[in-house]
């Protein structure tokens, strides 16, 4: 069965569409929305070599697309990791007409997510109650699987401490753009509020809560936020704001988007005295494993060697 997608022709309406994209920029968002990867549910899975293939652009210029899309347009949002895209307004563009033939599908996709904070992504912008519905649900099942996650003890990860830390809630709501920045500018001026002798730079204070809310760590969760940004300054490390970054940079590569998980990592570095960007990257460079050198097959005598010259006499010391 043939698969089609449909381009409603308000797309070229959208002030976006019309105001900031480059020609380029129109024939990417056009490819996001059209090539064979694409699923029902606006996420799906794609490398950049093949978009680099598809579309004729050399690799950086993928790059440097994607970069644009994500940090300035903010039309998708793309883990690296696992190799899966999300269109912000996939749903509301699409998924206006329901049924079951179109639920089971929705349904069947939303399982094969490896990044479930995309499925959040996507939700939000979607008008059709019974498809929001669907999409919530997958939502609320990963928060409980989270939620049994941290209570058990994690030996596979290298980066938690082995002490349990008190769990916290990050479900996210869904929010209006607006009610986005307002939440922001709330947090900033919070913190700004609060006793701090050294006078955070609100520039790394922005960075910081634009990362926890724009990655799926919770909007509404102002107090994990508050406790993270305590370590801006209550830190040894040299660059507490690109550290706290990377950190939660980990977080979402390995889809644990919790400030127990993210203060686990910035606990260990501190604990191992790795205390910049470089240190951690020198240190996890040196911790590659060696490949193993073969035996050599050269065999040496046993025993001390026989001078050279020497004959053996049996009969010497018989008279």
């Amino acid at each position: 069965m043939a698969k089609f997608r449909m381009i409603h022709i308000d797309f070229w309406k959208n002030p976006i569409v019309l105001e900031e994209m480059s020609p380029e920029d129109k024939l990417f968002y056009l490819y996001l929305l059209t090539n064979a990867n694409t699923t029902q549910i606006g996420i799906y899975k794609i490398t950049k070599k093949q978009m680099s293939f598809d579309l004729g652009f050399s690799m950086e210029s993928v790059q440097i697309v994607m970069d644009r899309f994500i940090h300035h347009h903010k039309v998708i949002r793309y883990n690296s990791e696992t190799r899966e895209l999300a269109i912000r307004n996939w749903g509301k563009d699409n998924l206006y007409k329901a049924g079951k033939p179109v639920m089971d599908c929705i349904t069947s996709e939303l399982k094969e997510v490896e990044d479930t904070s995309l499925i959040q992504y996507v939700l939000e912008p979607i008008q059709k109650q019974e498809i929001r519905s669907l999409y919530l649900s997958f939502c609320k099942q990963v928060r409980m699987d989270n939620d049994q996650e941290d209570i058990e003890l994690d030996d596979d990860n290298t980066y938690l401490d082995t002490v349990s830390e008190e769990l916290e809630d990050v479900s996210p709501t869904v929010q209006t753009e607006n009610q986005h920045q307002k939440g922001l500018d709330l947090d900033i001026a919070k913190h700004s509020t609060m006793e701090n002798p050294l006078k955070k730079n609100q520039h790394d204070v922005k960075a910081i809560i634009e990362f926890w809310d724009g990655n799926g760590f919770g909007f509404t969760n102002v107090n994990a936020k508050q406790q993270l940004l305590v370590w801006l300054d209550d830190s040894r490390f040299l660059q507490p704001k690109e550290m706290i970054l990377k950190a939660m940079n980990i977080a979402c590569a390995n889809n644990k988007r919790r400030l127990s998980y993210v203060v686990g990592i910035l606990k260990n570095w501190e604990n191992e005295s790795l205390l910049t960007i470089e240190e951690i990257d020198s240190y996890h460079e040196n911790q590659k494993p060696v490949q193993k050198q073969g035996k050599s097959t050269q065999s040496y005598p046993t025993g001390r060697a026989i001078p050279d010259g020497f004959e053996l006499d049996f009969t010497a010391g018989e008279e």
